[in-house]
């Protein structure tokens, strides 16, 4: 999937996949399967689909909602905080991310 955002190119066949999130089943509303990818030149983004509650959402008639997909740019801080909420193994953060040992 390939999407321009602000003038940036997001694309997914180029980026390097660090994590997936996948939230409930496909017959739930909220369902949502998200990844989270860089660019080769350092850029976050999340690709995903879901259902009518969840982030990937579309509007559909005057008052409703469906599922959709997408792709969404995250800043550095965006993305280390969905890797911590999506329990990304610390393993691979640290080698997208600058951490330090507590």
């Amino acid at each position: 999937m390939k999407r321009i955002i602000q003038g940036k190119i997001y694309n997914t066949d180029t980026a390097t996949r660090i994590g997936s999130h996948v939230h409930s089943h496909r017959g739930d509303f909220r369902y949502e399967d998200t990844d989270l990818y860089r660019t080769p030149k350092g850029a976050f983004f999340v690709q995903g689909a879901g259902g009518a509650y969840s982030r990937w959402s579309q509007p559909c008639g005057s008052n409703g909602m469906s599922g959709g997909s997408g792709i969404q740019a995250m800043s550095a801080t965006e993305a280390l905080a969905w890797c911590e909420d999506s329990r990304i193994d610390a393993d691979v953060i640290a080698q997208f991310f600058s951490v330090e040992e507590a």
